[in-house]
């Protein structure tokens, strides 16, 4: 691994952790709803554990071509609710998962909510004949060992499989066990009544952002123990950030695999994750291809971005912060309305910029504190987005 090269602390670290201003920049929900969703065995304390996991899981697995036309589908009339399919020189029966059942029944072009209220013996009817007559004649399966011999996924057979476990390693090549033992640890928490982000929160099922299922990884970590300071707050305070990251998998369909960089003020109790900038986003689809974009794409993205420093970032909101574009209240209406922005969304953004900084915008900076302000307003998921969007156009094209 590369050096790390990262701007020393602004201030010496101290127990009680930083003061932030999270009414700047974006807010971003997706570890929130991850955290949110995750039941108790889904969640991990470590890196280590993690891996441990995923790993094992794939070393109990194999993938496999089979012509559909030869998958024997099994229903005991005895138990309505039992389907088994009998593979192609399999010693004994697999039993779908739920998602690999709604996969099968996509395939060959069956509504699997309408199956799954059928009998066993009558599902089993109908999956038999549309695999018996599926045109493409051929799916990729993903069979599990774990007491019994479970059927995790069905997909084409140019699937492109990248398995959990190796995304998780390559997380951990830049943060060892996500504890504290590198740069890169499970966040800590922003304190609402006093505005102090706490870095050093103990590791708890509550609290850790390392979450594995039965279809899927997620994994969000964050450099909170190095603040960066890129400018100053109206008080003349620090504008403190910290670099974080979150990627995500499913070996076995379910979802992209993907990496997401930014720079962020704090992370609540909810793990939203508060004063978001400079968002980047890399997405793999599972095609024939999908190993190789990996490799060469997106595992050295996200050791590029662990290893370098942030100053390119904060030589851009000096820029933004330095780039004058309006002075009077023509020039701000005129740059919003350039923009796209109607006559209310223009004056609201200018009293958001007046509320918070006690003066009307004039850099370019400002006018993206107070877009994205507006746009976290906005009840509406698609105008949030779009209104986001506009705000990150807006900086990406400083200088």
């Amino acid at each position: 691994m590369g050096v790390v090269e990262v701007l020393d602390p602004v201030a010496p670290a101290r127990a009680g952790g930083w003061k932030v201003d999270v009414s700047r920049g974006e807010r971003n929900g997706r570890v929130s709803s991850e955290w949110f969703n995750r039941p108790d065995d889904e969640r991990y304390l470590s890196l280590d554990d993690l891996w441990a996991n995923v790993k094992g899981r794939s070393e109990r697995s194999r993938s496999r071509v089979v012509q559909t036309a030869d998958i024997r589908v099994e229903a005991a009339r005895d138990n309505p609710e039992r389907l088994h399919l009998m593979l192609p020189k399999a010693q004994e029966p697999v039993a779908p998962t739920h998602w690999a059942f709604g996969q099968l029944a996509s395939i060959v072009g069956a509504p699997a909510s309408y199956l799954r209220q059928l009998p066993a013996p009558l599902a089993g009817i109908n999956l038999q004949y549309g695999l018996t007559n599926h045109r493409a004649e051929q799916v990729k399966t993903f069979e599990t060992e774990d007491g019994r011999t479970e059927l995790r996924a069905v997909t084409g057979p140019d699937y492109g499989r990248i398995h959990d476990f190796e995304l998780v390693e390559a997380v951990q090549r830049i943060a060892g066990n996500g504890t504290g033992d590198t740069r890169w640890k499970v966040p800590g928490v922003l304190d609402w009544s006093t505005g102090v982000y706490n870095t050093d929160v103990e590791i708890s099922r509550d609290t850790t952002t390392l979450y594995a299922s039965d279809r899927d990884v997620f994994l969000f970590l964050v450099d909170d123990r190095n603040p960066i300071e890129a400018g100053k707050l109206p008080d003349g305070s620090p504008d403190l950030y910290f670099r974080g990251f979150y990627c995500w998998n499913s070996e076995v369909g379910a979802k992209t695999l993907g990496m997401a960089s930014f720079y962020l003020r704090a992370v609540c109790q909810n793990r939203n994750l508060w004063g978001v900038e400079d968002f980047r986003e890399i997405r793999i689809r599972h095609s024939k291809y999908a190993a190789s974009r990996f490799a060469h794409e997106a595992a050295p993205a996200l050791t590029r971005f662990a290893n370098s420093s942030p100053q390119g970032f904060v030589n851009g909101i000096k820029a933004a912060r330095q780039q004058i574009v309006a002075r009077t209240d023509e020039d701000r209406a005129d740059f919003l309305r350039k923009r796209g922005f109607s006559k209310a969304e223009s004056g609201k953004i200018i009293e958001k910029v007046l509320m918070e900084e006690g003066r009307p915008p004039e850099s370019i900076f400002d006018f993206v504190q107070g877009i994205t302000r507006l746009a976290r307003d906005k009840t509406q998921q698609d105008a949030r987005l779009d209104m986001e969007g506009r705000a990150k156009k807006l900086l990406d094209r400083v200088g």
